[in-house]
């Protein structure tokens, strides 16, 4: 056994995979130099440093064997999306010094082979050359670019459409002295919807990239090519076409209406994208059209937008955003759908909170009983910031909704008696605001001031003393309530001592005879002993207040 371990000791290391790999790179067996490039690519998928191959997989370019061509190619759009611009460069310009004739192959291969008579390899070709993002490689460009955007292969014209933006992100000079984002722009009129969308595409990147350049103008036959050509092109090109679309100006209400006409049929897509670029477009064209239009459509876009609200977390987050857009303008759209809306036990935070404001938009005198009663039980659960998020929105329906006002508020009475701590806190700065609007409810002001001892947080304190200072006249003790505040004056957060030194004037307003002390102490602490600039510019301002007449004051 030790002799053995001795031998394992000072034997020769075994070869690594790279070696095998680049062995069977340079075989003299075209079936193990395909089998390499396949095992090089399934190494650089799994995140393996293969870089030191690339010489090795470039001498397998020029074959007529089509699987290997494609495969060398796949490895080199690999490598030009793996590892970026600056580190393809710095690759290619690495092997051009030591390598010349390896990139001069190369080169030629892809000029070549963008001139070969199977399509497949053309587009390859011109599409491996757009990858590469090298300065040297687009000078060889130029011609195989042109060509290829007018072959008879419309598979080899949407793979050179693209390529136009990858070259105007590398040179923009040479695509405009060259003329490509005119041709481009004649290619919104092809008789295929997949050079269509791809030309749509490649002008909508280059016109965000460069808005000078106003490389994407819809003329009314691209509106009529594009729409024709909605039914018939990959979603992703629906995406792009119905974005486009978004962004055009009708020039009449018939024009408009054609536009919604063609869209709304992408409402029953199976991509989430591509119905809510549909709704978008519609969304927007449907204020030129006439009401009864109008009518109709917001009933065609309900049932796809509650569809997707049952889609994964991600894509139903970014349905709810769209969805809770659409319903700022038109919040009669799902108001019959409140249910849909639920938050379910398994949705992840950023759901539920989501959810949360969608529900609160689309109340109304007839669902804000069954959308009260859902809160309530929300605002039992564990979560605190969901909880907390719950009771705001029952306060948020209160002044929306001012016939529901008396019921909110004892929704959240209810939701006090529970002296859960952070329920409690909340529902009294929800209460607040409520008071704001609606000043009547002054009855549930002791039940309040039953809790003063257990608030903690600033807000909620800060809450309880303006409603103490508001409604000072209709409390009895309300001086000492404010007494015991004052005492702690200096160690309240700043929005806590804001709100008493109002508290305390407005006091003093209401019940001079009394609270003379009281404000002059208060004031007296916040210019003299307090360092925060605000706190002592409004205790200036009040005390300058009340130097005058009193009656002014109020």
């Amino acid at each position: 056994m030790a002799v053995n371990r001795i031998k394992g000791a000072f034997a020769v290391p075994r070869k690594g995979e790279t070696f095998e790999l680049r062995a069977g790179l340079v075989s003299q067996y075209a079936y193990e130099r395909k089998e390499a490039i396949q095992k090089t690519i399934m190494s650089m998928t799994l995140g393996k440093d293969v870089s030191a191959l690339f010489p090795d997989v470039l001498k397998n370019i020029a074959t007529a064997d089509l699987d290997q061509k494609k495969l060398v190619y796949l490895y080199l759009i690999a490598v030009g999306y793996l590892l970026g611009i600056v580190l393809t460069m710095a690759l290619f310009r690495n092997y051009a010094k030591s390598h010349p004739d390896l990139c001069i192959l190369a080169v030629n291969t892809f000029v070549q082979d963008s001139e070969d008579p199977n399509p497949l390899v053309r587009a390859l070709a011109i599409r491996t050359m757009g990858c590469i993002r090298v300065d040297k490689m687009v000078d060889y460009m130029e011609e195989p670019l042109r060509k290829t955007l007018r072959d008879e292969s419309p598979y080899v014209r949407k793979t050179a459409a693209i390529c136009v933006a990858k070259l105007f992100d590398l040179n923009p000079t040479m695509c405009l002295e060259n003329g490509f984002l005119e041709t481009l722009q004649e290619m919104i009129g092809d008789p295929n919807p997949m050079v269509v969308a791809n030309s749509v595409t490649a002008l909508a990147e280059i016109n965000e990239a460069a808005p000078e350049t106003k490389a994407l103008r819809v003329t009314p036959a691209h509106l009529k090519k594009m729409l024709m050509a909605l039914n018939e092109c990959t979603e992703w090109g629906r995406v792009t076409i119905l974005s486009t679309l978004a962004d055009y100006k009708a020039q009449d209400m018939k024009e408009s209406e054609h536009i919604c006409e063609r869209v709304s049929p992408q409402f029953q897509h199976v991509n989430p994208s591509v119905v809510l670029a549909a709704v978008k477009v519609v969304f927007l064209h449907m204020k030129y059209v006439n009401a009864d239009l109008t009518k109709q459509y917001l009933k065609k876009m309900a049932p796809p937008l509650v569809t997707l609200v049952a889609s994964a977390p991600e894509v139903q987050y970014v349905a709810l955003r769209n969805i809770d857009l659409l319903l700022q303008a038109k919040p009669d759209i799902l108001s019959k759908e409140l249910r849909v809306f639920f938050c379910k036990y398994n949705d992840p935070p950023y759901v539920k909170l989501q959810k949360l404001e969608i529900m609160v938009r689309i109340a109304n005198d007839k669902n804000v009983d069954q959308l009260l009663a859902e809160l309530k039980e929300y605002a039992l659960e564990v979560d605190m910031d969901f909880v907390r998020r719950a009771v705001k929105a029952i306060g948020q329906a209160a002044i929306k909704i001012e016939s529901a006002s008396e019921k909110c508020v004892n929704t959240l009475l209810d939701l006090i008696a529970t002296k859960v701590n952070y329920v409690v806190q909340e529902a009294i700065v929800v209460i607040k605001d409520i008071f704001r609007k609606y000043p009547g409810y002054e009855g549930i002001i002791p039940t309040l001031c039953k809790y003063i001892d257990e608030l903690d947080e600033p807000e909620a304190r800060g809450a309880l003393i303006w409603i103490v200072g508001e409604y000072a006249e209709k409390i009895s003790n309300a001086d000492e309530i404010l007494t015991g505040f004052v005492e702690g004056f200096m160690e309240e957060f700043t929005q806590v001592q804001l709100q008493i030194l109002t508290a305390v004037v407005k006091l003093f307003l209401k019940k001079p005879d009394n609270n003379q002390s009281l404000v002059q102490k208060v004031l007296q602490q916040a210019t003299a002993e307090n360092d925060n600039p605000d706190i002592r510019d409004r205790a200036y301002v009040y005390w300058r207040l009340l130097s005058g007449d009193l009656q002014v004051a109020k």
